[in-house]
């Protein structure tokens, strides 16, 4: 498979003539179709660099959870937006990876038009985007491969899909908290405020998609437009298209893997035993005693955001705070039921 993708690269990109335009690479496909491992051979096969497109493998921890590439296998192929962000950060959102990973791909001038029209400057993790110690890929001569993971992540690398602007003053964590508070209230008052400035798309969502409405409430909050303005105004760009304005790099060569159903779950049952194997509740009672016993002693645990959100962990929710507090028959139940929930059963993250 990795040969055959590679000639696809090379040939659909001029990589053995006299034009040389470098491709941006992406995978994607379900869980257990192999993107990474095809992700890794095409990165050696081309000297290209792997760029992670998933939502919770940017944080430190969980790293048998969220499936990380090992460390050996770092060294085989270098590896981006990985294990950078702080694990009780719970505001890092998808606009933020489109600009630190848009920085990394692009030439660096790319970043310095990002930092000096102030994106990320009030974010307390900024650090990393601003002294990143890798000069960027393209202006290396080396072949982007993205890899996901999550699919609105690589989507805003793709295409011009997401709403950046906030209001003047207004720093990244106060419009994060705000998109918090809006998801604290009612699902149904959320919506019906959205149908008062956004009907269209208040059309399109249903009320218990709290998220989704929430973020579309503060699209208009934010500039004064609504969501659905927006969204017909990038699509009514010169290249635009469903899924917002025109390509933002021109020579992307993009590979949906696929594999049969039955394939897919023997591969699934026998991951779920490797990272058992692997240690995987070790690594879950660590991650908990560090970062989630104080919050749930206080009652504030939050399932919702940051890492906190993987399936895999909240599903153990449970065994943790009552292991051993409880029967070794009740904590073993608890096991057995965070072990076989159906968003595990399911791997969601787990790609």
């Amino acid at each position: 498979m990795a040969a055959a993708a590679a000639r696809a690269v090379s040939v659909g990109t001029g990589l053995g003539g006299l034009q040389r335009t470098l491709p941006l690479v992406v995978i994607l496909g379900a869980t257990g179709t192999g993107k990474s491992t095809l992700a890794l051979q095409l990165g050696q096969r081309l000297g290209g660099e792997i760029v992670s497109a998933d939502s919770m493998q940017v944080y430190e921890g969980l790293d048998i959870i969220t499936n990380k590439v090992s460390a050996q296998e770092q060294k085989m192929c270098q590896h981006h937006m990985i294990s950078f962000v702080d694990p009780l950060v719970t505001n890092y959102t998808v606009v933020d990876f489109r600009n630190k990973a848009t920085a990394l791909i692009s030439l660096r001038k790319t970043a310095a038009r990002l930092v000096s029209q102030g994106f990320l400057l009030d974010v307390k993790y900024c650090d990393v985007f601003l002294n990143f110690h890798i000069e960027d890929i393209f202006a290396r001569d080396k072949i982007p491969i993205v890899v996901g993971g999550t699919n609105y992540y690589i989507e805003s690398l793709l295409w011009k899909v997401l709403i950046s602007a906030k209001p003047q003053g207004m720093g990244t964590a106060k419009v994060i908290d705000r998109k918090v508070e809006l998801e604290k209230e009612d699902g149904h008052a959320l919506h019906k405020r959205l149908s008062q400035v956004d009907p269209e798309m208040a059309a399109k969502l249903h009320p218990h998609d709290k998220r989704k409405v929430a973020r579309s409430l503060q699209v208009f909050e934010e500039t004064g437009i609504s969501h659905s303005e927006f969204l017909h105004r990038q699509h009514a760009e010169e290249g635009g298209g469903p899924l917002g304005g025109p390509l933002k790099f021109p020579n992307p060569c993009i590979l949906w893997l696929h594999a049969e159903q039955t394939v897919l779950d023997k591969r699934l049952d026998k991951r779920v035993d490797n990272m058992l194997a692997a240690g995987l509740l070790d690594e879950l009672r660590d991650f908990h005693r560090r970062y989630n016993e104080k919050k749930v002693a206080e009652n504030s645990q939050d399932y919702q955001h940051g890492i906190f959100q993987s399936i895999g962990f909240k599903e153990f929710h449970e065994y943790l705070i009552t292991e051993g507090k409880c029967t070794p028959e009740t904590s073993n139940q608890l096991l057995k039921k965070g072990v076989n929930s159906p968003s595990n059963l399911a791997l969601n993250i787990l790609g």
